[in-house]
C-alpha cells in the first residue's frame, strides 16, 4: 500500500472508481508531467448525490459537502491517469470550482473549501493549490458543484 492509499485508509476514505465520459471528451488529460481533469460533479454510486443551487435550496454547509465528493471524483480521476499509484502525485496543481446558484450568492469560495480542504488532508503541503471559484445560475444534471484539477505527476 502507497503512502497516500495508507492516507485515505487512515482518513476512513473509500474512492470512488472514475467515472466514464458521458459525452464527446475524455476524463482526464496526461500532458508531460500534469494530468488534467475535467469537470467532476456530485456523482456518487452512479447518480448526482446533491441537486440544487445555493442560495436557494442548498445551505453553504451542504454545498461544502457537495465540493468534497467532486474532490473524491477528482481523486479518483488522478489515481486512474496515475495507473492506480497516487503516489506519483507530486503536486495539486490547481482547482476550478463552479457552483450553482442565486445572483445574490457570494460564498463561493467558502462552498469550494470542501474540494481544497480534501486536497490539503489527503495530499498534506503538496495539496496546496491556486484556485477559482465561481458562480453559474445551472449546471449538469441540476448539480450544486462541478470542479475541475490540474495534477503535477511524476
Amino acid at each position: 500500500m502507497g503512502r497516500i492509499d495508507a492516507r485515505l485508509k487512515e482518513l476512513g476514505i473509500e474512492l470512488p472508481a472514475a467515472a466514464a465520459a458521458v459525452a464527446n471528451y475524455v476524463p482526464f488529460v496526461v500532458a508531460g508531467g500534469l494530468v488534467f481533469v475535467s469537470g467532476q460533479i456530485t456523482m456518487k454510486d452512479g447518480k448526482p448525490h446533491w441537486l440544487g443551487r445555493l442560495g436557494e435550496t442548498r445551505t453553504v454547509e451542504e454545498g461544502y459537502q457537495a465540493a468534497r465528493l467532486c474532490g473524491l471524483n477528482l481523486i479518483a480521476q488522478a489515481r486512474a491517469a496515475c495507473g492506480g499509484d497516487l503516489d506519483r502525485v507530486r503536486r495539486v496543481v490547481r482547482l476550478g470550482g463552479f457552483v450553482a446558484c442565486t445572483p445574490e450568492f457570494t460564498d463561493h469560495p467558502k462552498v469550494v473549501n470542501g474540494a481544497s480542504d480534501l486536497m490539503v488532508e489527503v495530499f498534506g503541503e503538496a495539496g496546496r493549490h491556486a484556485r477559482a471559484a465561481v458562480g453559474a445560475p445551472s449546471l449538469p444534471l441540476g448539480v450544486p458543484v462541478e470542479i475541475d484539477a490540474v495534477f503535477e505527476i511524476g
